[in-house]
């Protein structure tokens, strides 16, 4: 099954967190936390973790994110967790990797398995999309959220 969507972030906030001790590189590493509103075949909610090794000035970096979504996917309700990063050299994506969490599912979204993936449009629309099944043992209704 395939469903997709659009979103925003409606809140970004830096984190003061560093590792202990800390590694000078040439990409200074930060930590957020991000929340996202969906819309689409993909609608509700989802607050991220966010790690990255980025040039703002550049836009040259890495990032990877573990996200809790809260909502809908393809008319199924529930909750579940994915995972997704990517690299870039200013204006692409490279070396994508996208994953929803295996045994995160709740709900009508219980058993969710599969991955996705994201993209900017050039007039920065953000999309997102699923690629996903769900487990033998999970029926329609799903399990308790």
């Amino acid at each position: 099954m395939k469903a997709s969507g659009t979103f925003t972030v409606t809140s970004f906030v830096p984190s003061e967190l560093k590792p202990v001790p800390e590694v000078e590189t040439l990409l200074p590493m930060g930590v957020a936390t991000i929340v996202k509103s969906f819309e689409g075949e993909v609608t509700g909610r989802s607050t991220t973790l966010f790690t990255a090794a980025f040039d703002q000035s550049a836009g040259v970096g890495t990032y990877v994110a573990m996200e809790a979504f809260d909502g809908a996917v393809g008319g199924r309700e529930g909750t579940f967790n994915f995972v997704h990063s990517a690299a870039t050299s200013g204006n692409d994506r490279a070396n994508e990797f996208f994953a929803i969490v295996p045994s995160s599912g709740t709900g009508a979204l219980a058993g969710i398995r599969g991955g996705g993936g994201l993209a900017v449009d050039e007039d920065g629309t953000h999309r997102i999309w699923f690629d996903f099944n769900f487990d033998a043992d999970a029926g329609p209704a799903g399990g308790a959220r």
